[in-house]
């Protein structure tokens, strides 16, 4: 793997360098890779793109396939706490990010050849756009949510602030009787109560601050596609003076085709077990990289997945992998890592048990798999929403009303209800299946030459590659 050094041989100057600077996480360098990627498959033959990851992070993901025209660069560690500690501290981590890694990324662009053309920021770290500012640099802001909880959270912000109210929807509803705010539906109202009352304020109040600053950038992009979210992404184009580009879904679809083409000679085992299961048979299931589930939850997971007797392939990291193994009975597998889009893809999935990442979320619109929602962390509670009432592909897995915030669904429940929602049978699931495989088809006509995230992609690059700053 190679990183940029403090200086590097200039290039000739027709190359058009853009630097991409991701939150450190990785459902932000995941999304943020994969448009670099879709970028140099573009018509465009002289875009260079410097990748910008911490030492740690760039020993989880410097050998990872790319093309050549992306190199790496990197800060040293320090400046964020380390990525395992993000779950214990996730306020902390945050805000460390979002005020430690300017002075280093600063220093970064000082040493970097040729002259950069753009900048790629995530909307996370706000003072990517601060210097992108100072030194006439084009940004585009990169969101890695989607388009719809960015319109929730920029509503809401300049509700509250042109009313100078505090950042906390429970307390301004109850003393204000909020039931209306402009730009946002009552459902779109509930969904923010929600995540008010069960998240850190604190997180909450640094995002919207990142979205007050992406009017100050010159391009905003979105992961998704417009025919996932054409009432947000409107509305965000009535908003903005500068170009609104949905140009996903932003999965890594560019690699699907060379890894089927290659499993006769490398085909994971687990790709070698569904090969063997019966079409549509086999739930998958993945709860995050970040936040997870309870052990007491998992238990009655597991145990719910055994009594039913249903097929299933359960992606759980850490500890808890090895010890699931033993509990879920024999009809499935569990790991600790697949390659989800490819897994998704495969003809034996019939369903996805999620936590509404939108990252996994734009993976089962695009393979057209029905998904099982079971939100645990901002974003997530609106793309539930959005996948059960607006694309209608999935169900709700309801909490239960015991007050017990250890078990949130019974081993009992979630036998009954994954028995019906893989139930070949059903005239219910046949209707979900044929709506998941619409979405599939818009998401692929998105991309295909032509489509609306293809046109996209074309008109960013254009516009990146005829700048000469602003």
């Amino acid at each position: 793997m190679s990183t940029v050094a403090p200086s590097v041989v200039e290039q000739p100057t027709t190359v058009h360098h853009v630097v991409a600077m991701p939150f450190p996480g990785r459902g932000h360098i995941n999304p943020m890779m994969n448009l670099c990627k879709l970028l140099l498959s573009s018509k465009e033959p002289n875009l260079l793109i410097t990748f910008v990851v911490t030492e740690e992070w760039l020993g989880y993901i410097g050998s990872d396939p790319k093309p050549e025209n992306i190199r790496f660069a990197t800060m040293p560690n320090g400046f964020v706490p380390p990525e395992r500690l993000k779950a214990v501290d996730f306020p902390g981590f945050y805000e460390a990010a979002m005020t430690k890694m300017e002075a280093p990324f600063e220093q970064l662009l000082d040493r970097l050849q040729p002259p950069v053309r753009a900048i790629l920021g995530d909307v996370e770290l706000p003072w990517v756009i601060g210097v992108g500012n100072r030194r006439n640099i084009v940004v585009a802001s990169l969101w890695t949510m989607p388009a719809t909880f960015f319109s929730m959270l920029h509503h809401f912000h300049f509700f509250t602030r042109s009313r100078n109210l505090p950042l906390d929807l429970p307390k301004i509803d109850q003393d204000k009787h909020v039931d209306h705010i402009p730009g946002l539906s009552s459902a779109q109202v509930a969904d923010l109560q929600t995540i008010f009352h069960e998240n850190d304020l604190r997180v909450l109040q640094l995002a919207m601050e990142c979205i007050a600053t992406v009017s100050n950038s010159q391009h905003l992009l979105f992961t998704s596609s417009y025919e996932l979210e054409p009432q947000a992404i409107d509305s965000l184009n009535a908003i903005f003076p500068f170009p609104v580009y949905p140009i996903g879904p932003a999965v890594p679809f560019l690699e699907l085709e060379d890894n089927f083409s290659a499993r006769s000679h490398d085909n994971p085992s687990y790709l070698q077990w569904l090969d063997s299961q019966p079409a549509g048979s086999v739930l998958y299931i993945s709860l995050g990289s970040f936040l997870s589930v309870s052990g007491a939850q998992m238990d009655e997971i597991a145990a719910g997945l055994r009594d039913n007797g249903v097929r299933f392939l359960w992606v759980a990291r850490g500890d808890s992998s090895s010890q699931l193994k033993e509990r879920c009975g024999g009809m499935g597998i569990v790991l600790p890592w697949c390659e989800q889009l490819r897994v998704l893809c495969h003809s034996s999935i019939g369903g996805f048990w999620s936590h509404c990442g939108w990252n996994s979320t734009l993976d089962a619109a695009f393979a057209g798999v029905p998904m099982l929602t079971f939100p645990l962390f901002l974003d997530q509670v609106a793309n539930s929403r959005l996948i059960v009432e607006e694309w209608r592909i999935g169900w709700r897995i309801k909490r239960s009303e015991s007050g017990n915030d250890d078990i949130l669904v019974t081993k009992e429940e979630i036998s009954e209800l994954v028995g019906r929602f893989m139930n070949l049978e059903s005239g219910e699931v046949k209707e979900l299946r044929e709506r998941a495989r619409g979405l599939k088809d818009s998401c692929h006509q998105a991309i295909a030459e032509g489509g609306s995230s293809h046109t996209n992609l074309d008109a960013f690059i254009r516009g990146i590659s005829q700048s000469h700053g602003y």
